[in-house]
């Protein structure tokens, strides 16, 4: 594999016409392009997967910091991510990204200092979850009745109803009974760190998709999984060795400046000193990126990928000298803290004790100083823990996405493409694509799989055997 420019001389030099396959260029190595290279080289396509990164994994990655491995940010999946559970297997990843047992989400109210849990039970849907709401604390008795009668008019929803991307959810939440605590407590907990946005401010569609998915369709549909190992190990490490294996031309370091038709059914991929032919052409990028690279014509109305918001993600480290949390993670109420997981062991700490911190819908804080957030942050911990009142800090920084996920405020289903354009060969990839769901590494990867099963059906090629199972 070459991770420098590409030159005709190069690793996987052999163009389409010498090995009589055909071929595919996949632009963007995050999940979708990589899910998207995989099932097309799996198929028996000559592939080639253009990075402009140094490394793959998109928005879900590593860095070194000192002597700590650091992920740029949390991300967790659920079992009812069937596309990333795939993936994780298709790259040998599964064994260090385990899912829970059972869904068990341990919540504290920093206010009131109390904790409940989220979890469930073996019984179908949806007494799956009623022991847990019956003794939920932090809502009242007629709340969590009123979160039931809620929660079933929400499984009565047709996710087929375009209507219900036109609604905010927070409206709707209110309709039906729901207080503000009753949203902040128990709604938002888990829609904010889905959906990225507060209840108010995202599309009902995306709501009812998550919570009807996630909660109410099989028992062990939310149970978490998060990878016990950095980020890089899987979205780059492993995926390179999948490519590898698969006989992808991986190509890191190299921008793609243009792609275009060549008139006689193909296209033409121009990177910097050369340009790479293909018959088949996935642009998995940003939809800015996609924006600007689509040839005239790709898409009607093609300036709707620039109406596509996007949402910051922002993410506090906190490097501890001591222990200070017992539970691999917790989420929190009363407290501008919302997730904190325990990465000690996955970033290579031997001492002490490392916590991230994942701060969705940020957009308030997202450009604030370290040493604001420091002074903000710093004291919550100490309210929430109270082990770390006499722990010292021995690191604090922090991590922006600016643009981690697009907004899915209302309306944004009707902006968002599907895998065709209108020029037969070139597809679209990216979580931000019409996928059903909001941005989270199972929409990346669906992407990556209606892209690729968009172009093997044009092509008329059988489809791999791990691929077709993901489908």
């Amino acid at each position: 594999m070459s991770t420098g420019n590409m030159r005709p001389d190069g690793p996987g030099a052999d163009t389409a016409e010498e090995t009589g396959r055909q071929s595919a260029v996949v632009v963007g190595g995050g999940l979708a392009g990589t899910t998207a290279a995989l099932a097309l080289a799996d198929a028996g396509l000559d592939v080639t997967l253009l990075e402009g990164r140094p490394r793959l994994g998109g928005l879900a990655f590593s860095f070194k910091r000192g002597d700590l491995t650091v992920d740029n940010g949390q991300h967790v999946y659920l079992r009812c991510c069937t596309a990333y559970r795939w993936f994780l297997d298709r790259i040998d990843g599964t064994a260090l990204s385990p899912l829970q047992e059972r869904l068990d989400v341990p919540v504290l109210d920093a206010d009131r200092n109390r904790l409940g849990r989220l979890r469930r039970t073996a019984l179908p849907v949806p007494l799956h979850l009623a022991a847990s709401l019956a003794t939920y604390p932090h809502l009242s008795l007629a709340e969590r009745a009123n979160v039931g009668r809620a929660a079933l008019a929400l499984k009565g929803l047709d996710l087929g109803d375009p209507a219900l991307d036109e609604r905010d959810f927070g409206s709707w939440l209110a309709e039906h009974g729901q207080s503000r605590r009753a949203i902040e407590a128990l709604w938002d907990l888990v829609g904010v760190a889905t959906l990225n946005a507060v209840a108010g401010e995202s599309s009902l569609g995306l709501a009812a998709m998550v919570f009807k998915t996630g909660l109410l369709s099989e028992p062990g549909a939310a149970d978490i999984g998060w990878a016990r190992v950095p980020l890089g190990e899987l979205h780059d490490a492993l995926a390179r060795k999948a490519l590898d294996s698969a006989g992808v031309r991986t190509e890191l370091r190299t921008r793609v400046t243009s792609i275009s038709p060549t008139g006689n059914g193909r296209w033409s991929v121009e990177v910097p000193g050369e340009r790479i032919a293909a018959d088949t052409v996935v642009l998995a990028v940003p939809q800015r990126e996609t924006y600007d690279l689509l040839p005239d014509g790709a898409l009607d109305d093609a300036e709707r990928l620039l109406a596509i918001g996007t949402a910051p993600i922002l993410n506090l480290h906190v490097v501890y000298d001591r222990k200070v949390l017992k539970r691999p993670f917790f989420t929190a109420l009363g407290s501008p803290v919302q997730w904190v997981f325990d990465r000690t062991e996955a970033s290579g700490l031997t001492e002490g004790q490392y916590l991230a911190v994942s701060q969705s819908a940020a957009q308030d804080e997202i450009d604030e100083p370290v040493a604001v957030l420091r002074e903000r942050y710093l004291p919550e911990f100490e309210r929430l823990l109270p082990a770390a009142r006499g722990a010292k800090v021995l690191d604090f920084f922090v991590t922006r996405e600016r643009t981690a996920t697009f907004a899915p405020a209302p309306g944004v289903g009707a902006l968002r493409p599907t895998a065709r354009t209108n020029a037969p060969g070139l597809y679209l990839a990216g979580a931000w694509t019409a996928t059903g769901w909001p941005a989270t590494m199972e929409s990346a990867v669906r992407s990556g799989v209606s892209a690729a099963d968009a172009a093997l059906a044009a092509l008329d090629r059988p489809r791999g055997h791990l691929f077709r199972e993901a489908a």
